[in-house]
């Protein structure tokens, strides 16, 4: 039995009270089904993931000015890099919620600072911008870095390129949600490991990512993920995504 004392609850034993204590047994609180799949890993890549890229060609891509089109950046030794002036890339598909793994390298002769400095960018749903910079010795404003999401929130800490100059970003993404009226019932949010480190903890999204302006957030469903042309030579291999 218990006695409600202002706010607080006091659960009471009461061995004079005739009610004994229920004894738990440890299978009580076992269950086994449904059981999880079972998921395993080659090469790095969950059997799962949808590979949207693994050096071989650009299947799973179109041209985000003209969806029609296939994406025109290159490709060679199994490595897909911008092609300034053609535009940014999409995937065909589209997504909601997600697991994205994408590696990015900045180009090997670096101009300019700042965010003329191996700028591109990853759109998730299309929209908000996950950015992708070369951050060594480059001052920029912090919600511009490389681990931001795009002029809103800069990442916890400042990760640097490994050895082999590559970047790895994990990204886990929950959609926006809307109701029947188109009114937003639920921010986004994205959690970002930058080479195994966190730079972005459930962090709310609060809108589109935008160069000038405050955020606008529109109702919208699944979404493709885009890859920016920003004019520098970025680089990128290994992408594959789960959704969730």
């Amino acid at each position: 039995m218990y006695i409600r004392l202002g706010s607080t609850l006091l659960f009471l034993a009461l061995a004079t009270s005739g009610m004994a204590q229920t004894k738990f047994q440890p299978e009580d609180t076992e269950f086994y089904s449904p059981k999880p799949r079972i998921v395993s890993v080659q090469h790095n890549v969950p059997s799962d993931a949808i590979v949207l890229f693994d050096g071989k060609n650009l299947d799973q891509w179109t041209s985000r000015k003209t969806p029609d089109q296939a994406a025109a950046w290159s490709i060679e030794n199994d490595i897909l890099t911008v092609k300034p002036g053609t535009g940014d890339i999409q995937t065909k598909q589209q997504f909601e919620n997600f697991q994205l793994h994408v590696e990015w390298k900045s180009p090997t002769v670096i101009k300019g600072d700042g965010q003329g400095r191996g700028n591109s960018g990853i759109f998730l749903q299309g929209l908000y911008e996950i950015q992708v910079l070369d951050n060594d010795n480059n001052p920029t404003y912090v919600n511009g870095q490389a681990g931001s999401i795009y002029k809103q929130r800069p990442p916890l800490v400042e990760v640097r390129a490994s050895e082999d100059k590559w970047h790895r970003y994990d990204i886990i993404y929950n959609a926006p949600r809307f109701n029947e009226d188109g009114m937003l019932i639920k921010k986004a949010n994205v959690t970002v490991l930058h080479n195994g480190v966190l730079v972005q903890h459930n962090t709310p999204i609060e809108g589109t990512t935008e160069y000038i302006g405050l955020p606008k957030m529109e109702a919208h469903g699944a979404g493709p993920i885009v890859l920016q042309d920003h004019g520098d030579l970025v680089s990128f291999r290994n992408i594959w995504i789960r959704p969730l």
